[in-house]
């Protein structure tokens, strides 16, 4: 990328970042920066010291200049500037909850997204796994889907204690029927396990799978700003993969209205009433506008209800426009149903014959409990085939149990600390943690009740820890974090037609490893990318 006579490098002394940078050392008190392992890079090779009073550890590197804090913070003050232009010019922007109408009104109090200043290394290995997996999720998300039976009794027991799966699975019982062209844009989110050296799933989103487009704007915002400081860094901006998540999300899209084959039909985004991340639906809007001439419009659920209709033939007309296809970004939280209107929008849509993204049956697979249920012995050899595929699904499978397993639930109170519980719900913000799990578990068994069907409990991984520098608002900080990759899956057949199924870009989210929640809306995390190593 041929950029850096766009750079605004405010003469800023080309030293190599390696006088800048130091490795964390918890034993004495030096500088670190980045979240690059020494070993990863040429420049790592010797620890520089960062100020005077270490002499005694490093007597063969006093020739080297002693470089200060404040020349550190001076560096990363230009780099913030750079990215903050950058983001700004290049519409990495959600709506700013100080401002009243920037969850409504486009244009208006308008604020940066949430990013890493610098790309998060990871092996390539592990990256690779990662993308392989993708297309095998996909086809065993449109397998589990076609199993009636299987979704019906696997959240049975959830259905009696979670009034929000509860009224999913109503409408689920209400449709059975199986959708002729079946569309999933999937994001499947994953944490290295620093212990076991694994690739583990956190979760698979089969509903509105966000950060499509903002994602592929940070990744060319990370080469931009490694090859704009390319004598300072030392690091190569090729190393960070290329991320088309937009397009391909545009792409998976526009290939499921040609084959519901109405050129007049439009697609339909459904959203919240409030939508703070407009911007990266937007994105996704204006690739599907500019690149394949489609029109697109925006509903509430409760506009759905007020303007929605299915005609004769299952044609479902909103506003007087035949709708071909249904894009959910809102659906996947109880709070997105504040009335029967909404769950009337719900049903309506299921009963026509546009095409879903997702359909009920895909969102239902998205659900813990089937998670939980599809990581059990001989489960995974129901839907697929391929022993190789099976083995590789296997090897990312976190521990996921369900609370009538006494023994396991006995470990968790002894060992609350080794586990996560959570509930039947989307969006972050939901999970328990530490010693909260010990209690709520506790509570459980007190009251005997049926209670605990509404959660799982996994293992919880733990995650290499690094140094990494995030901006929110405006201001950089520096602070030790963990990453999650989710890696964006495409999938489209109609009827024994598979037209698509790929992996299809990715989201690295960033936050404080002292946070357990991950949501970058909900305010936990950063949008990162990914430095292969």
């Amino acid at each position: 990328m041929a950029t850096s006579h766009l750079c605004f490098n405010r003469g800023i002394q080309t030293t190599p970042l390696s006088t800048f940078i130091h490795h964390h050392n918890t034993h004495n008190h030096t500088l670190f920066l980045f979240s690059y392992r020494r070993q990863s890079y040429p420049f790592f090779s010797t620890p520089l010291q960062m100020s005077s009073n270490h002499h005694h550890h490093h007597h063969h590197l006093t020739s080297t200049p002693v470089f200060t804090n404040a020349d550190h913070q001076r560096f990363l003050d230009h780099v913030a500037y750079d990215a903050l232009v950058w983001a700004s010019l290049h519409g990495l922007l959600m709506g700013d909850q100080s401002s009243q109408k920037s969850g409504t009104i486009p244009g208006v109090g308008l604020v940066h997204a949430p990013f890493a200043l610098f790309p998060t290394s990871f092996p390539e290995t592990k990256w690779n796994q990662a993308c392989e997996l993708a297309p095998i999720f996909n086809e065993l998300v449109d397998r589990v889907s076609l199993d009636y039976q299987f979704l019906q009794e696997s959240l049975s027991r959830t259905k009696k204690v979670d009034q929000f799966t509860s009224r999913l699975l109503d409408i689920h019982s209400k449709i059975n029927k199986k959708e002729e062209i079946r569309l999933g844009l999937h994001r499947s989110d994953y944490m290295l396990d620093e212990q076991t050296k694994s690739l583990l799933q956190i979760e698979l989103n089969t509903i509105s799978s966000s950060f499509a487009g903002f994602s592929s704007l940070v990744t060319q915002l990370h080469r931009y700003i490694l090859s704009c400081h390319e004598k300072l860094l030392g690091l190569d901006s090729e190393k960070v993969p290329t991320n088309n998540a937009v397009n391909q999300y545009a792409e998976a899209l526009a290939k499921a209205w040609s084959e519901y084959n109405n050129p007049r039909a439009v697609i339909m985004i459904v959203v919240q009433a409030e939508e703070r991340n407009m911007y990266d639906q937007h994105f996704l809007s204006a690739v599907l506008r500019d690149k394949y001439g489609i029109t697109f419009v925006r509903k509430t659920l409760a506009e759905v209800d007020q303007e929605g209709e299915i005609l004769p033939d299952g044609t479902l007309s909103v506003g007087g426009q035949e709708v071909a296809v249904i894009y959910f970004r809102a659906g996947y939280t109880p709070l997105d149903y504040p009335s029967e209107s909404e769950w009337r929008a719900r049903l309506l849509m299921e009963q026509s014959s546009a095409v879903k993204c997702p359909s009920i049956s895909y969102h239902l697979v998205g659900s813990k409990k089937i998670q939980q249920e599809l990581a059990k012995p001989g489960v995974l050899e129901r839907f697929l085939e391929n022993k190789d595929d099976i083995a590789k699904l296997r090897e990312s499978f976190a521990g996921l149990w369900s609370l009538d397993d006494s023994d396991i639930v006995q470990k968790a109170i002894e060992r609350p600390e080794l586990f996560v519980m959570k509930p039947q719900r989307e969006g972050g913000g939901n999970n328990i943690y530490g010693d909260a799990v010990r209690e709520s578990l506790i509570n459980l068994q007190k009251t005997g009740s049926q209670e605990n069907a509404a959660y799982i409990l996994m293992q919880r991984i733990f995650p290499t820890i690094s140094e990494a520098v995030l901006m929110r608002n405006g201001h950089w900080h520096r602070d030790r974090a963990i990453s999650e990759l989710g890696i964006f899956g495409t999938y489209l057949r109609n009827k024994d037609r598979v037209i698509m199924n790929k992996q299809s870009g990715y989201l690295m989210r960033t936050k404080i490893s002292s946070s357990d929640e991950g949501g970058v809306a909900a305010g936990y995390a950063v949008i990162d990318s990914v430095y292969l190593t």
